[in-house]
């Protein structure tokens, strides 16, 4: 497909069709997109094409038309469920292949992608321009680089996720008062290959010194599955301190309302940690096989835990600045060169500093003094 120059409309579009399935955190991270179209064009009507999971959480955002899609339903089923719906431009912000050819059953004469450098799996046939290029970008930066293409280039760094009243009762039962009270997302993703979550020890370990040497009430957060309820009871067992279990047992909006109540996070690489920044709250995020400058929580990005240039040294016998933006390091081992006293230093820090200024943005986002 011919790739037309990137270059701003003349006049704010009347329906636009944002394309972002999954995953939790990604879509998190468009949600300030969505919000910053909102405030600089208020009448054009925006479609979001989200996945199931992701539209649990974010599905109901107000002025938003949240098209749930199931990838394996096919573009057929698409093209069924957006009937004869025409829009003016389609920013098309996933490059897997079955997105890619999903996203034909949008009719848009406008069909924006990614640059070349951020591309794979075919994503340049099906759009016919493409993003300004960024070096060594964030996730969120580059979802602002499609707006920016079209001539936004405000950014309102706001979320606003709607929850439900009964979802904050459930919170307040777990979190009724002011108690400094540290989350515990321990998993990511069950990936083939994917080496993410830290040892269950040193969670325990870093729970039990929460509440020893800051009196903090300490719960544990997740999904239902097998791994993370082993890790539930690995941490529960040797905590010995009081931990209140959740894993499993709370929905994607509860947990939203539970983040929004709680002091920090501590999470790896993972949709907790940017549903946290979401939220409001800082997260402790323990990074070793992903860069945290490319994947990290947007916002007070100084809490994070950073051995990814330990692990590409170790494993690749490089630094970060030789390799390819991105890449992970595939070493079963190398969350553990993220030692207890990180994270409880970084832990005391935070706890001592005003909450105003614990999620402060990336330096180059910063407004000028």
């Amino acid at each position: 497909m011919v790739h037309n120059p990137s270059v701003p409309v003349a006049e704010p579009p009347e329906r636009l069709c944002l394309f972002r399935l999954s995953a939790i955190g990604d879509c998190c991270h468009l949600v300030p997109v969505i919000r910053t179209l909102q405030a600089v064009w208020p009448q054009t009507r925006l479609t979001w094409i989200i996945g199931r999971t992701e539209a649990a959480l974010l599905g109901d955002l107000d002025g938003v038309e949240c098209i749930t899609f199931d990838k394996r339903a096919g573009r057929r089923a698409l093209r069924a469920q957006l009937g004869g719906c025409r829009f003016d431009a389609l920013l098309l912000m996933q490059v897997a292949l079955r997105a890619g050819w999903a996203s034909t059953a949008v009719r848009a004469p406008l069909r924006v992608g990614f640059d070349r450098a951020r591309s794979k799996d075919l994503h340049g046939l099906f759009v016919n321009r493409r993003i300004a290029a960024r070096p060594q970008a964030h996730v969120m930066e580059g979802f602002f680089d499609f707006i920016q293409a079209l001539g936004v280039t405000e950014r309102h760094l706001r979320w606003d996720v709607p929850i439900p009243d009964a979802a904050r009762v459930r919170a307040q039962e777990l979190i009724p008062d002011d108690q400094p009270t540290l989350l515990i997302s321990p998993c990511s993703s069950q990936r083939f290959n994917n080496f993410r979550n830290w040892p269950a020890d040193r969670y325990a370990t870093v729970a039990a010194e929460a509440v020893r040497r800051h009196g903090m009430r300490v719960i544990l957060t997740g999904g239902p599955s097998d791994e993370e309820r082993a890790y539930a009871e690995a941490i529960t067992a040797r905590a010995g301190v009081p931990v209140t279990d959740c894993i499993g047992r709370t929905s994607l909006k509860e947990l939203f309302a539970l983040l929004e109540r709680a002091t920090v996070l501590v999470s790896p690489d993972s949709g907790p940690a940017h549903m946290a920044v979401a939220a409001g709250t800082p997260v402790i995020g323990l990074y070793a096989t992903s860069n945290p400058d490319r994947t990290g929580p947007y916002l007070g990005r100084e809490w994070v835990v950073n051995r990814y240039p330990d692990a590409v040294r170790a494993e690749l016998g490089r630094d970060v600045s030789d390799i390819s933006w991105g890449r992970r390091v595939r070493k079963a081992d190398a969350m553990a060169l993220i030692q207890v006293n990180d994270v409880l230093e970084r832990l005391a820090t935070l706890l001592q500093t005003p909450a105003g200024q614990r999620l402060l943005p990336p330096e180059r986002s910063r407004p000028e003094a």
